[in-house]
């Protein structure tokens, strides 16, 4: 079991979903048990991926004073969330809606409220974080408060960017160059992820890099081998909607490498992880423990 702090949002998810884009307008449409609403966010997608798989998690999240972040709270503690680290420091929890169709393809809106303003203000102390294996920092503003502690107590960084093409994106910046593991999606660079990758290895130090590339798989990177490769999806059962398929890749990658110091025994892990969880519909459920993934492996890879 490993210590792992996780800083990231949390969010009230809408899904809904639609015969493809773009989307046609019509006045009103029904769609029975094709609209749901749940509680998600990429802190807690990553949470409760890792404690599935076995780890102690430190949470910390910032939800709002209103109804739903009194709901979230319920709902935390009922599924075994850690709600130490969750604060009620906004008006407002922040929320999206995502439409999404058979193959996959989807439309996030997000509205992060006043988060985006708004300073973590609890820090784990000197003591805790000594204890930690790895942090993952959600590139959400907040996060950055962490890096300067993290950094002096020698914890090593894990982050994802989500969507970027460009080296110089101002907001990713940080995230990006602090970073030991960083994670990314190619939907901005489609086509073009090996160039992207090589630029990514000669501005930064980063010593893992792992680029989600959806159906193509993923592309990783080691320092320690020196060695760029590519991973090819897995496909184990239909797609249903392809939200959290990033974050699922990322914290099984964690989960395994931590265990392992392999990445890429991590990695192929973590693809047909990836592949088994965007089988199900909302972006916080569909993870497994390590039995039920060993036989995932083992009927789809042999």
């Amino acid at each position: 079991m490993k210590n792992i702090l996780v800083s990231g949002s949390t969010t009230f998810e809408m899904t809904a979903r639609v015969e493809g884009f773009p989307l046609p307008y019509t006045p009103i449409e029904f769609e029975f048990e094709g609209v749901r609403s749940e509680i998600s966010g990429v802190g807690l997608n990553l949470t409760k991926s890792l404690l599935t798989l076995g780890n102690n998690v430190k949470f910390c999240t910032i939800i709002g004073r209103d109804l739903v972040g009194e709901m979230i709270l319920n709902r935390y503690a009922a599924d075994g969330i850690p709600v130490e680290g969750v604060l009620q420091c906004v008006a407002e929890t922040a929320h999206s809606c995502i439409l999404y169709n058979s193959s996959g393809k989807r439309k996030i809106i997000l509205d992060l409220k006043d988060i985006q303003e708004t300073r973590y203000p609890m820090l784990p102390n000197y003591e805790l974080l000594c204890k930690l294996d790895l942090a993952y920092l959600n590139n959400i503003n907040y996060s950055r408060a962490f890096f300067p502690e993290l950094k002096e107590a020698g914890v090593p960084i894990a982050t994802d960017v989500h969507v970027v093409g460009s080296l110089e994106d101002e907001y990713n910046l940080e995230f990006m160059r602090e970073s030991d593991i960083l994670f990314l999606s190619n939907e901005e660079i489609f086509g073009a992820e090996q160039q992207f990758m090589a630029e990514l290895i000669r501005a930064f130090e980063n010593k893992v890099i792992v680029i989600g590339m959806g159906e193509e798989g993923a592309l990783l990177f080691d320092r320690s081998l020196d060695l760029v490769r590519h991973f090819p999806a897995v496909k184990t059962r239909p797609v249903v909607n392809s939200i959290g398929a990033g974050d699922s890749l990322c914290s099984s990658f964690l989960h395994y490498y931590l265990k392992t110091r392999d990445s890429q025994e991590a990695l192929q892990n973590a693809v047909v992880y990836a592949s088994w969880k965007i089988g199900v519909d909302g972006a916080a459920f569909g993870f497994v423990n390590e039995q039920e993934l060993a036989g995932i492996r083992a009927q789809y890879l042999g």
